[in-house]
């Protein structure tokens, strides 16, 4: 992945969407309903928010997500519920931008976004202000919205003069520090030049910004594992562990030390051994201040103790599924899930912590504590596809593979909307090429349901949508190496060359279309 909380690593993992609200959930729908969110299906309706933003000389906050995901759940249950924020939503146009409505998929191509969630703020007049960190402490990301909202420039402006050594002030360094790079799309700068440009304005920023500095090295180690990027040395070690024993410091940048730990560790110890566990003993007595900190959200809490799960991890194989993790943290680690699964009401948290919860078992090896968290809340989630594909991804973990298709196939078949429906057959195909290749009828009907759903579907080829059928393109070519199943790809091809034939042809998706459906020909 790729950097990412702990919601959005359980949201990589395992694929699902969101169905009628349960009674148990619907309390936590509520949360965001102070906000006067503009539902964006298309151009047009986009459109027309910026028309109604250059009328009433506001900017316009774009929001991109899916009800199923974890982490927009988790911006709903600490950020848009906020009072500061719906009384600040007053100064811009809210658009909300759900991922399976069915212009969002292009709108995705249009405004360069692919990840959920997605936060950006624009100028009435389409001007790109800033990306917002969706993972970041709430009150950081008021005041960087804030600062937008009060006429800041936007980061690409900011970014060219910090580059030619121009003067910035304060608040423009924290804009650098608290973009969401992410979630940027090589608009900035192309993602393998990101750790250098990183360190570069780290280096760069005034010692007077220092949490704005701190932050921006930090960024530049969490991008620079698996030895690329910045290669640290032992100024940049000590800064750190300074960091780790300042609580005060420590809390400021908690999100980039949750979410971020493993990363850092091994950027700066690339090689195990004694200096590797001494950063991460330091890091560890950092995350469980802030695992014990009142004024973090649960699923941050959840994310400090997670983030110990995977620096005791550290020097084992990502494939580890028995990991030796003493005795007291495993204690930890079931008895904050319990916790989290008791006290949380609020629906929108449930599907952000419970998810997270449940991945953090797993990383700990507690696999029946997993499952069985998971199933306890099918019926209490309000995307209990989601938790089905978690079942899947343990299942198939440990080598059950017929267990881990039912739950693969019941998470695509409850599924809803259309882009999810796409995502989730072809996380289920994959699973069923790369776990029952012998089966070739069922691997055909999963292929050819997916290709006529796309047909219903205007968005099918662009952005997510379109990645998703490419992956069933490629699955379909890996099991078909050596022409073993060229009688099945013909047949698929054919039934895809009638899908494209009804994209106009001015339709950039007719292109990505056309390319699918050639690949298959190609290898029939």
């Amino acid at each position: 992945m790729s950097r990412l909380t702990l919601a959005a690593r359980a949201a990589f993992l395992s694929l699902s969407l969101l169905a009628t609200l349960p009674a148990a959930a619907a309390a936590g729908a509520k949360s965001d309903s102070g906000v006067a969110w503009l539902a964006a299906a298309g151009d047009a309706d986009v459109d027309k928010a910026f028309a109604q933003a250059r009328t009433e000389k506001k900017p316009v906050l774009l929001y991109w997500g899916a009800k199923w995901c974890p982490p927009c759940n988790q911006l709903k249950a600490t950020l848009f519920n906020r009072q500061d924020f719906i009384e600040r939503s007053k100064g811009f146009v809210a658009v909300n931008i759900d991922g399976d409505l069915p212009g969002a998929q292009k709108l995705g191509a249009r405004f360069k976004v692919r990840g959920y969630p997605t936060l950006i703020l624009m100028g009435a007049d389409g001007t790109e202000l800033t990306r917002l960190p969706g993972e970041a402490d709430a009150p950081q990301v008021m005041a960087l919205l804030q600062q937008g909202l009060a006429g800041g420039r936007p980061v690409k402006a900011v970014l060219a003069d910090a580059r030619a050594g121009k003067p910035l002030g304060a608040n423009e360094w924290r804009a650098l520090a608290l973009y969401s790079w992410d979630t940027d799309q090589d608009q900035l700068v192309p993602e393998a030049e990101r750790p250098g440009l990183l360190a570069e304005l780290s280096a760069a920023c005034p010692a007077t910004e220092a949490e704005s500095g701190t932050r921006l090295l930090l960024k530049s180690l969490a991008a620079s594992d698996d030895g690329k990027g910045l290669k640290p040395d032992n100024a940049v070690r000590e800064r750190v562990r300074k960091l780790l024993a300042d609580p005060v410091a420590s809390r400021a940048q908690m999100e980039m030390l949750v979410n971020y730990a493993p990363d850092i560790t091994r950027a700066l110890a690339p090689d195990a051994g004694a200096d590797r566990q001494a950063i991460a003993a330091a890091f560890d007595a950092a995350l469980q201040r802030l695992e014990g900190d009142a004024s973090l959200s649960r699923a941050d809490r959840l994310s400090a103790l997670a983030a110990r799960v995977d620096l005791a991890r550290v020097d084992l194989a990502k494939s580890e599924r028995h990991p030796k993790i003493s005795a007291a943290l495993l204690k930890q680690v079931r008895e904050h899930a319990a916790r989290a699964d008791r006290e949380i009401t609020d629906g929108y948290e449930r599907q952000a912590v419970i998810t997270g919860a449940a991945y953090m078992l797993g990383q700990a090896g507690l696999w029946q504590d997993s499952d069985a968290l998971l199933k306890a809340n099918l019926a209490r989630s309000h995307s209990p596809y989601y938790l089905m594909s978690q079942l899947a991804g343990n299942a198939r973990k440990l080598g059950r593979k017929d267990e881990a298709l039912r739950w693969y196939q019941q998470a695509f078949d409850k599924s809803e909307g259309p882009a999810t429906r796409l995502q989730w057959g072809a996380t289920y195909f994959t699973a069923l090429v790369e776990l029952a290749p012998q089966d070739a009828a069922r691997i055909e009907k999963t292929a050819a349901q997916l290709f006529r759903e796309a047909a219903q579907d205007k968005g099918a080829f662009y952005e997510r949508s379109a990645r998703s059928l490419q992956k069933v393109g490629s699955q379909l070519a890996s099991w078909n190496a050596g022409g073993r199943h060229g009688a099945v790809l013909a047949r698929l091809q054919q039934q895809l060359d009638g899908v494209c034939s009804r994209i106009e042809a001015t339709d950039s998706q007719r292109g990505t279309c056309d390319a699918l459906a050639r690949s298959l020909a190609r290898r029939a």
